[in-house]
């Protein structure tokens, strides 16, 4: 089986699944749901390239729970799920 591996300082997120429920007890259709900023660092690439020919190493970790920006990243599916490629800048927090 072959895996997603991201390149430079890419990482590869698996973004949360939607509520279908909203705190007040509202049930959301599909097509009225918003797609969480929220997700888990599933794995990242080299680290970005440094002018000294070393790599920056990752702020983040595999398995991170992570919040990031509405529209960052590119999304692919693989295998049936779907994931998002983004730069680590991209990132806005790690959730503790």
């Amino acid at each position: 089986m072959s895996k997603i591996r991201p390149l430079g300082d890419h990482i590869l997120v698996e973004r949360l699944e939607a509520e279908d429920v909203t705190a007040g007890g509202i049930v959301l259709p599909d097509t009225a749901k918003e797609k969480p900023a929220e997700g888990t660092v599933i794995a990242l690439g080299q680290g970005r390239a440094l002018e000294n020919g070393k790599r920056a190493p990752f702020t983040v970790k595999e398995k991170d729970r992570v919040l990031f920006s509405s529209y960052s990243g590119s999304t692919v599916k693989y295998n049936g799920k779907e994931y998002l490629i983004m730069r680590e800048d991209d990132v806005l927090a790690v959730l503790a």
